[in-house]
């Protein structure tokens, strides 16, 4: 039972919703325009968690084998770090990881597209295979990019451009401009996410020669960077409500500006690295929250 918890802990279930808040955003943008598919709903949702748990787990095994999560981190014991998973055990969930999301990419892509559509079953076979390589990459390997500072371009791109409008097109088959400032939106706010960890994790990070953005920018740059993120994302969100609206109802997601505006408080009086760890769930949350109440506002 005890290594059923452990596993279930390594695969960072509270991460996991907002991967898929992009995903939930672009649903409602297809249904408003017509497009959205039940089928298409249900596999994006599947492969985007597969991506997600591949990512957590690859995350674990990358810092492990590194000694990055070590006695000096503040933030939750991981997998290899407790001893309860070994490394071989641990590399060995993550193949069978990639087969699974590899075989769920595969039949989302069919079910989107069929053989009518070669250029975006090509296009969209190519994204997959790069979200694996990034989800693995992120901290495996001698050149992994969360190491160099390049993980907060990654989760924008993925999390953001990729998850809203790769996840439209899927439905649409074209891109439509009314995606655009949604998936900015979600990528500058789970970028936000990353880096509230990072800002975290910056003394232990440094340490380790894990060199985030959160390293490099120092203790009051970064902080500086995430008012920029959090609040780049909620004008861009407002902007969307203003240029698309029709009716009071479609700027329902301003309820999620609260939060958003308490936690960016909570980070600028921040002096103890411990006390943002609980921001971390408050922040992914608000996100998603946001991202829910925008696609329902929108089809209001």
């Amino acid at each position: 039972m005890e290594k059923i918890s452990t596993w279930i802990s390594a695969m960072r279930l509270r991460t996991l919703p907002l991967s898929i808040s992009g995903i939930i955003l672009a649903s409602c943008l297809a249904h408003y325009n017509g497009f959205f598919q039940w089928h298409i709903f249900v596999l994006a949702i599947l492969t985007t968690l597969s991506f997600q748990v591949l990512s957590n787990l690859a995350n674990d095994y990358g810092d492990g084998v590194k000694g990055t999560d070590n006695d000096d981190r503040i933030g939750p014991e991981r997998a290899i770090q407790s001893g309860k998973i070994s490394p071989e055990e641990l590399f060995h969930a993550i193949k069978i990881n990639v087969l699974i999301s590899i075989g769920l990419a595969l039949a989302l892509i069919f079910q989107a597209f069929g053989s009518k559509h070669f250029l975006l079953t090509v296009t969209f076979f190519a994204l997959g295979m790069g979200s694996i390589v990034a989800a693995i990459r992120y901290t495996v390997g001698g050149k992994a990019y969360g190491y160099k500072g390049l993980g907060d371009v990654f989760v924008f791109l993925f999390f953001g451009l990729v998850s809203v409008i790769g996840c439209y097109v899927l439905y649409a088959r074209t891109i439509d401009h009314v995606v655009f400032l949604p998936a900015i939106t979600i990528g500058l706010l789970s970028t936000g996410v990353l880096n509230l960890n990072n800002m975290r994790d910056r003394n232990s990070d440094a340490k380790a020669d894990k060199i985030t953005l959160a390293v490099k920018l120092g203790e009051t740059r970064v902080k500086q960077y995430h008012y920029f993120l959090i609040i780049s994302a909620i004008t861009l969100s407002g902007l969307f409500g203003i240029l698309y609206y029709t009716s009071p109802f479609n700027l329902i997601f301003i309820i999620a500006y609260i939060p958003l505006f308490i936690h960016l408080k909570k980070v600028k009086t921040n002096t103890d690295l411990k006390l943002l760890d609980p921001e971390l769930k408050k922040l992914a949350l608000t996100t998603v929250l946001l991202a829910v109440l925008m696609g329902i506002g929108h089809l209001m």
